[in-house]
C-alpha cells in the first residue's frame, strides 16, 4: 500500500496582505535529532518534505508571504545549509540569507536579524517564526499575527501562545494573566506572567486544567527598537556584538566583523535570555492547528492515516497491525504483522524501529552515535 501525502496549499498566487513596516525572520537551524535517521545534520528537518511535496521551510515561506515579501524576509541559517536554502527558495534575494558561522542559540541568530532590520527601518515591526513547524489554519495564523503586531506597536514584546489540546511534556508553556492589552477583531493580547520549561506529566496536566497556560510556539513579534532596547538591558554583551556585526553588514568589512565578533557572543536562547526576564512581554492566545513536528510520534499525529491508523510513506503490507508509522526512503517492501504503536523508518544506511510512546528517546540514539564517532550516519 502506498500512503497518500498530506497536501499543503501553496500561497504563491494568493492576494498579498503585506504591511510595509513588517519584516519576517525565519531561524533555520538545528538538526532535528528526534527525527533521525531521516533528519541528518547535512539535511535537517526544515529541509525535508514531511507534510507534502514542499519542505517545512518552503511551507513556512508560503505561510509568511502575505505578511512580508521575500525582500523583507530574512532566513538565518548555517553555512552548511546555505546552498540548500537558496535552492529551495529561489524567489528570495541573496540579501535575505543571513548566514551564522556557527550555532550559538536563537539569541544571537534573532538578535543579529533584528539589528540588521533596524538599519533598514528603525521603526519596523519584526516577527520571528521557526522554519520547521506546521500551521494548518492560515487565517487564524494571520489573525494572531495581526493582533500581535498591534500589541507590539504599543511597545510590548509579544509571543503567540497556542491553546493546549493535551498535557504535553515536550513543549514549554506560557502563563497568561487576565490583564488585557489589545482586543480587536483579530484577537486579544494579555500580559504574560511567566515562561515554564518542559514540565512533567502531572504539572502539564495541571497547567492545561487551569486554563491559564498556553504552549510556547516560539513565535515572537516586536518593534525592532523595543527589542534591541530590551536586549541592551538584559544581554548587553550580546547587544553590543550583534549591533557591531550589523553595522558592517553588506560592507567589505562584514566578513572580518563576523569572524572577530561572532565567536565571542554568549550562547543563549531568546526565551531564556530575553522573554523570561523581561517585564514587558505580552501573549496572544491562538488556535491554528500548530505542531512543531518534533518527533516521529508527533508527525504520525498529523499525517493522513488509513482505516487502521497506519500512516507514512512507502510500499507497506499490513497484516493485523494498527496505529503505526512507516516511512521508507528505499524500494524495499515493509511488512507489518500484528504490531501496534510502532515506528519504522527505513533509509538506505540506517533503520529505526521504535515504540511510538518512546519517540522522544530517538535523540539518545543520536547521542550514542556521536559518542561512537559515527558521523557517517548523523
Amino acid at each position: 500500500m502506498a500512503f497518500p501525502l498530506k497536501t499543503v496549499s501553496n500561497l504563491a498566487s494568493a492576494d498579498t496582505r503585506t504591511d510595509d513596516a513588517f519584516w519576517a525572520v525565519v531561524p533555520a537551524g538545528g538538526s532535528g535529532t528526534r527525527l533521525w535517521p531521516l533528519s541528518r545534520s547535512a539535511h535537517p528537518k526544515f529541509l525535508l518534505p514531511l507534510l507534502g511535496d514542499r519542505s517545512l521551510l518552503q511551507q513556512t515561506a508560503d505561510r509568511l508571504q502575505r505578511l512580508a515579501p521575500p525582500e523583507r524576509t530574512l532566513i538565518v541559517c548555517g553555512p552548511a545549509h546555505r546552498a540548500a536554502v537558496a535552492e529551495q527558495l529561489p524567489r528570495f534575494p541573496e540579501s535575505s540569507l543571513v548566514v551564522e558561522p556557527s550555532p550559538r542559540g536563537s539569541g544571537p541568530a534573532i538578535g543579529l536579524a533584528a539589528a540588521i532590520i533596524a538599519l533598514h527601518d528603525p521603526e519596523a515591526v519584526m516577527g520571528s517564526f521557526a522554519a520547521d513547524h506546521e500551521v494548518r489554519d492560515q487565517e487564524a495564523f494571520e489573525s494572531a499575527v495581526s493582533a500581535a503586531i498591534e500589541t507590539a506597536e504599543a511597545g510590548w514584546l509579544v509571543t503567540i501562545g497556542l491553546t493546549p489540546s493535551r498535557p504535553e511534556t515536550g513543549y514549554g508553556y506560557i502563563e497568561s494573566s487576565n490583564e488585557s492589552i489589545v482586543t480587536n477583531g483579530n484577537g486579544a493580547s494579555y500580559r504574560a506572567m511567566r515562561f515554564v520549561e518542559k514540565p512533567d506529566l502531572a504539572q502539564a496536566t495541571a497547567y492545561v486544567e487551569s486554563g491559564r497556560f498556553l504552549w510556547n510556539a516560539s513565535m515572537f513579534i516586536w518593534k525592532v527598537g523595543a527589542f534591541l532596547d530590551e536586549l541592551a538591558k538584559l544581554q548587553p554583551d550580546l547587544h553590543r556584538g550583534v549591533t557591531q556585526i550589523a553595522a558592517a553588514w553588506g560592507t567589505p568589512g562584514q566578513r572580518q566583523a563576523v569572524a572577530d565578533v561572532w565567536p565571542t557572543l554568549p550562547e543563549t536562547t531568546i526565551d531564556q535570555g530575553v522573554m523570561e526576564r523581561s517585564g514587558r512581554v505580552a501573549v496572544v492566545p491562538a488556535e491554528m492547528g500548530w505542531s512543531d513536528v518534533g518527533d516521529w510520534h508527533g508527525l504520525a499525529e498529523i499525517l493522513n492515516q488509513d482505516a487502521h491508523g497506519i500512516c507514512g510513506r512507502g510500499d507497506v503490507i499490513n497484516a493485523r497491525s494498527r496505529a503505526s508509522l512507516v516511512w521508507s526512503e528505499t524500494d524495499r517492501v515493509i511488512a507489518l504483522v500484528g504490531l501496534e504503536n510502532v515506528i519504522v523508518i527505513d533509509t538506505p544506511d540506517a533503520l529505526l524501529i521504535a515504540d511510538r510512546s518512546k519517540a522522544q528517546e530517538v535523540r539518545g540514539v543520536v547521542a550514542t552515535l556521536k559518542g561512537s564517532m559515527r558521523s557517517d550516519i548523523l
